[in-house]
């Protein structure tokens, strides 16, 4: 490996959504640092088959249906 052209390489915690926590190596914070997750394997709905939610950010799902409410498209 070429000398001084790579990220720093050291141990971080991750903390899952439940709670549980594990260290792993990368490049990401600091040495020691815990990364939280807000959405991970055992929680989101691709992995769990759960309900999905639909994240509303600026009105985008509400002006979809008024914009194709009268096509008598159900939500």
């Amino acid at each position: 490996m070429k000398e001084g052209i790579h990220p720093e390489y050291h141990e971080i915690t991750v903390k899952m959504t439940d709670g549980s926590t594990f260290k792993t190596r990368s490049t990401w914070g600091k040495p020691g640092q815990e990364m939280s997750l807000d959405i991970d394997p055992k929680s989101h709905p691709a992995w769990v088959g759960g309900p999905q939610r639909i994240n509303e950010a600026g009105g985008q799902v509400a002006r979809f249906k008024k914009r194709y409410a009268g096509l008598g498209i159900k939500s």
